[in-house]
């Protein structure tokens, strides 16, 4: 006997322009920005790793969690792909969401704690359908789910309009052939509340992007995987990958070991490169446990970024434009 299910054709959806927003483009860094200064010598040797592994042609990953575009780091992402030195762009639901809402009406970000008071949180019209109908789209076209989204705001598809394109991670990975992958699950992102929501294409489109991805990381021999503010999401579709890619290397008589990790975090450790004992709270911390320890102890070597994205990566932008 099925279980009972919300209805959503019952939502009250209600248009963005309705809605408050807590950032706007002007919060969006410009190239030549004044930053807030930042010194980390561990933050200079992951520029030093990138440099050289872009001039080797190598892997340059970088993953993220939404939070790294909130805090106004577009131009800054999208100027190291035009500069070929980001090779693949990986984010999660909301990541999409920001982009294109910044994109479509250059603000995003809304109060949660004064929303979901009465369930206005998420119900908007226009991001969960606009997104959505791209996804099925998407899946039409058997596509993955980034590449739906940046060519959704490049190309302007279905007659939308989007003013702010220029500052669209999404768009700039379209229209430069950089693999940009998003890694969702269903009823993490506020889209997923929509009517127009089609799970199946959710999760075809986001498991291409997974395959997208693992492939990726078969090539990050002797290349850097970035970590920038994902506590889950990030970790373990690299640790999945990783383990795919291992497995069919191995089989082939190679191995994938000699690579740099970066994981970019408010949290500080006091050793990012020891693992911990099970009693102690960073021990199930992901970041640590998998991307600066686990996967690295053959042969790799990672490095630890403590501090806010709005200082952190802006000055790593700068170093390696530098170098």
């Amino acid at each position: 006997m099925p279980y009972e299910k919300i209805d959503r054709s019952k939502l009250n959806l209600l248009p963005l322009s309705q809605r408050e927003h807590k950032m706007t483009v002007e919060n969006i860094y410009r190239l030549d920005s004044e930053i807030p200064p930042y010194e980390n010598k561990n933050l200079t040797e992951v520029a030093n790793r990138i440099v050289k592994a872009h001039k080797r042609g190598g892997q340059v990953v970088w993953m993220m969690g939404a939070h790294v575009i909130r805090r106004g780091n577009s131009r800054f992402i999208i100027d190291l792909m035009e500069r070929d030195i980001i090779t693949h762009i990986a984010t999660n639901g909301a990541g999409a969401i920001h982009d294109f809402e910044l994109a479509l009406i250059g603000a995003t970000l809304e109060d949660v704690e004064r929303y979901i008071k009465d369930g206005k949180f998420g119900n908007w019209e226009e991001t969960g359908r606009y997104i959505n109908e791209a996804v099925k789209r998407g899946y039409r076209d058997k596509i993955g789910y980034g590449e739906t989204i940046g060519r959704l705001i490049q190309l302007g598809e279905a007659g939308i309009n989007f003013p702010h394109r220029n500052i669209s991670v999404f768009a700039a990975a379209y229209r430069l052939g950089v693999p940009i992958t998003v890694h969702r699950g269903i009823g993490y992102d506020i889209t997923d509340q929509h009517p127009s929501a089609d799970y199946a294409a959710i999760g075809y489109t986001s498991g291409q992007d997974f395959l997208i991805f693992a492939n990726t990381i078969s090539n990050l021999e002797g290349g850097v995987f970035l970590n920038l503010g994902s506590a889950v999401m990030g970790p373990e579709v690299y640790l999945k990958s990783l383990s795919m890619a291992r497995n069919i290397a191995a089989q082939r008589g190679k191995k994938i070991r000699y690579f740099t990790t970066a994981n970019f975090d408010l949290i500080q450790f006091d050793d990012f490169r020891e693992e911990g004992k099970p009693y102690e709270a960073h021990y199930y911390h992901r970041p640590k446990k998998t991307i600066l320890v686990r996967t690295v102890k053959d042969g790799g070597e990672s490095f630890h970024i403590q501090g806010d994205f709005d200082r952190t990566v802006p000055n790593l932008y700068l170093q390696v434009v530098k170098r």
